[in-house]
């Protein structure tokens, strides 16, 4: 069993499950409401590259009004069922100028500005430790196995670092020309709150996130959500065939 939680203008890829069962999250006790535009908020439940898998069709945000712990409950749902291996995805600014919209990039590390941690308050012993371990927060086997496919396939596939961010403001060129001295990639409002959730809970994670545009001040422009959109939705394709062929290697 495979966990999924796939971002903005990119929850294209659940539909491409065979079997499949759509529940709304609103259907489902206790679950937030997704607000946010991208996020049609469904639980799929099939098969993808013929593997079963479960995956969350959008996610919470701070943003939102939610705190980092709701934000992380999907991942927290998907620990309780137990899957082994977790695979997140979301659309990010770039802010290495190596980067172009359209890239996809593989996570390597990330690095949290958010102010906020999941793991705030009582530890439940039963789903991890007090004091999880966040020194490979992305699996390196599974990364692996993301660059071979990439190899095979010809597609390009950055790696880098992705901070978080609160939002919903984009940041300012000053807060992007900081994110670049702290050593970050890509920059984006999500992901940070399951990825810690699925270490406590030592869930194995592979990151990949969307170059939807260049972060503030990178590029002369404004920066709009209509622009990330439109080349989330243009890249998901991309995205969607490496998945279909890293799922299956995962096993």
């Amino acid at each position: 069993m495979l966990g999924l939680i796939l971002g903005s203008g990119l929850g294209a890829c659940a539909d491409s499950f065979t079997d499949r069962i759509v529940i709304p999250f609103r259907n489902l006790p206790h679950f937030p409401t997704s607000t946010a535009p991208g996020h049609p908020g469904n639980v799929v439940i099939g098969s993808f590259g013929g593997v079963p898998a479960i995956a969350m069709q959008g996610r919470f945000h701070l943003y939102e009004g939610y705190s980092a712990a709701q934000a992380a409950f999907p991942a927290r749902i998907l620990g309780c069922l137990g899957i082994p291996r977790l695979i997140v995805t979301n659309a990010a600014g770039g802010i290495n100028a190596a980067l172009i919209p359209g890239d996809l990039m593989l996570i390597t590390d990330h690095i949290n500005l958010m102010g906020a941690n999941p793991l705030t308050g009582p530890n439940l012993e039963a789903l991890g430790p007090r004091f999880p371990d966040m020194s490979e927060a992305y699996d390196a086997p599974m990364r692996s196995v993301a660059l071979e496919v990439a190899r095979e396939k010809g597609l390009v596939l950055r790696e880098g670092v992705y901070v978080g961010l609160p939002g919903p403001s984009y940041e300012t060129p000053a807060e992007i020309r900081m994110c670049r001295a702290l050593g970050a990639d890509a920059v984006g409002m999500s992901t940070i709150p399951e990825v810690i959730v699925a270490n406590h809970m030592g869930i194995r994670v592979l990151g990949i996130s969307c170059i939807t545009n260049m972060a503030a001040g990178v590029l002369p422009g404004k920066l709009t959500h209509e622009e990330v959109m439109q080349t989330a939705e243009k890249s998901a394709g991309r995205l969607q065939s490496m998945l279909e062929e890293i799922v299956p290697r995962l096993n």
